[in-house]
């Protein structure tokens, strides 16, 4: 379990490690330090909240075909940014290309390692 979650964190700080360097949208000072507890941050707030959200708005999903998920990220990094204001996202389309990258990265990494089966 504490390997699957450094797993996780590892692949969310490497999302937005790579989002922030490509988008101007993005603001952490330029310390790694930030991006580290960001990512953190992201990945209890996608394991807590994320699960609630989700079912609640399942209607507009199915409507949508899933694209409302889209919605749901970037909801969850504006949250991650609200509770730790040294991250910032201070655009729509940042938080887009962000939320993109993110997922990217999650789906590159998971077929690069493989998590070890229980």
């Amino acid at each position: 379990m504490l390997q699957r979650f450094l797993y996780s964190w590892l692949i969310n700080f490497l999302g937005l490690w790579v989002a922030a360097s490509l988008f101007s949208g993005i603001q952490y000072s330029d310390k790694l330090r930030i991006l580290i507890v960001a990512s953190l941050i992201f990945g209890l707030v996608n394991a807590l909240i994320r699960p609630v959200v989700v079912i609640l708005s399942l209607p507009a999903i199915v409507l949508t075909l899933g694209l409302f998920t889209l919605v749901v990220n970037m909801g969850m990094l504006y949250i991650t940014s609200a509770l730790y204001p040294k991250f910032s996202v201070t655009s729509v389309w940042a938080a887009i290309g962000t939320v993109m990258i993110v997922w990217l990265v999650n789906y590159l990494m998971s077929n690069v390692i493989r998590e070890p089966k229980s």
